[in-house]
């Protein structure tokens, strides 16, 4: 995936004085974004055409950054401590005086729709269904991934942010081969699942978006997690995510590509 800037200064512009809203992500090793939480609100903030910016953070800063402006934490451990993590959200233009800070994608994602309703994410009525599909996204279709991808990741951030992963006892090692293997095969078995699950769609959509034929916030949160394995295992995984079920998971990032723009 390449980084590509957009020309449409509706909402990609602004004078000095204009209050944007700005979006907290953390870098990786090259110069596309990575996190799939992070892109979720991406992809939104660009299918609105809401002016914002990137305010970028290092991977080991971003608690103390997020104390400092004041973000919620995203949820709290089972101890009663805050955990805080990206995206946050600032967003001056409503209020420039007082701006709301938000975190947790989607709770962003519900305050977008809500305050700038023009071009839905969430079509009438599909607010439960989709937060159902995200849902899954996140808690059953993603979770094969995480032995591949977390370690991926990790060595994937830039070299003044792999120590707190490198010394971290959270992080496992990468699978060596034939069980990695194994764990790809895992993962197959869900995008396998969810691919007869899309072709539903096929009769009355186009068999690709979970709403029918039109983008949506459902296809947003699967769309960041193939960007997810593009960018950090491009050989290992976006090889073969990207030839698996028909090449489907292509089209969906096709359908997506006018939302990846990066300000």
């Amino acid at each position: 995936m390449s980084r590509h800037y957009s020309s449409r200064s509706s909402y990609s512009s602004s004078g000095p004085n204009t209050p944007v809203i700005i979006l907290y992500d953390t870098p990786g090793h090259s110069p596309q974004p990575w996190a799939p939480n992070i892109w979720r609100i991406r992809f939104v903030l660009n299918y609105k055409r809401l002016r914002y910016r990137t305010q970028w953070v290092e991977f080991q800063d971003i608690e103390a950054t997020l104390r400092s402006i004041g973000a919620p934490p995203s949820s709290v451990r089972s101890d009663g401590r805050p955990v805080y993590t990206l995206p946050v959200i600032v967003d001056p233009t409503r209020s420039p005086s007082r701006p709301e800070i938000l975190s947790n994608p989607n709770n962003i994602a519900e305050y977008l729709e809500t305050y700038y309703p023009a071009r839905p994410v969430f079509p009438e009525g599909s607010r439960a269904l989709q937060s159902l599909f995200v849902h899954y996204i996140q808690e059953t279709f993603a979770r094969p991934l995480l032995p591949i991808m977390v370690p991926l990741s990790a060595r994937g951030l830039p070299e003044r942010s792999q120590p707190p992963f490198s010394h971290s006892h959270t992080v496992n090692p990468l699978p060596p081969g034939p069980q990695r293997e194994r764990a790809w095969e895992l993962v197959k078995e869900q995008f396998d699942f969810l691919s007869a699950i899309l072709d539903k769609n096929s009769m009355d959509g186009d068999g690709v978006c979970a709403m029918g034929s039109s983008v949506s916030f459902a296809d947003f949160a699967l769309c960041s997690v193939l960007l997810w394995i593009e960018n950090m295992a491009p050989h290992d995984g976006w090889a073969r995510v990207r030839e698996w079920n028909g090449g489907r998971w292509i089209r969906l990032r096709e359908k997506c590509r006018d939302y990846m723009d990066v300000f």
